[in-house]
């Protein structure tokens, strides 16, 4: 079975200050033009994204230059209410390599989840390709800035805004490969996860 754990685009949560995309409709047949066309304009952190490193780091990577491979393999998704402690992302890490070779390199949160600053450092020291949750921003919206630094540092990838109420616990293939946008800071994705 696959899992889209992407949100509509049109249709999606926004980070507070940030732009809502906007959908035109430039061309359409009912109007007599010969096709239909459609135009947009997003921020790059609307919706399901990634962020890169220089989100937040101005000498940090593109989007354009990091590696596919971080997003795309095994992946490990986990249901977390509240913030995750340093001691939580250790278990967390645990279950995730007993569950599947290299599930530990990808870790989801799924629920109401808040990375704090102390497990975003067991994340980078463990050599964690990739952090998702379903928040517009991994860290607590009201400062997210601390948090982002330690894994956009470690070239941890952060995987924000995906949906994962209806994808049981466990290990899955993982791939959200970002549209390729040179030098920017993040862009959208198509996450799916397909079972083993």
């Amino acid at each position: 079975m696959i899992y889209d754990i992407t949100q509509p685009l049109f249709e999606c949560t926004v980070f507070p200050g940030d732009p809502r995309p906007v959908k035109k409709e430039v061309l359409r047949i009912e109007r007599g033009d010969v096709c239909n066309l459609t135009a947009f304009e997003m921020c790059a952190h609307n919706g399901t994204h990634v962020d890169a490193p220089y989100h937040f780091l101005n000498d940090g990577k593109g989007i354009d230059r990091v590696a596919l491979d971080k997003f795309i393999g095994p992946a490990y998704v986990e249901g977390h209410d509240g913030e995750v402690s340093a001691e939580d992302a250790r278990q967390l890490l645990k279950r995730a390599s007993l569950a599947h070779a290299g599930a530990e390199k990808r870790i989801l949160i799924k629920g109401n989840a808040t990375v704090t600053l102390e497990a975003a450092e067991v994340f980078a020291a463990a050599g964690v390709d990739l952090v998702g949750n379903e928040s517009q921003t991994v860290g607590p919206e009201s400062g997210p800035k601390a948090v982002h630094l330690v894994l956009l540092g470690a070239e941890v990838v952060l995987l924000e805004g995906i949906r994962l109420a209806a994808v049981p616990d466990g290990a899955y293939l993982l791939h959200c490969a970002p549209l390729l946008l040179s030098d920017t800071d993040g862009a959208p994705c198509r996450a799916t996860l397909m079972e083993y």
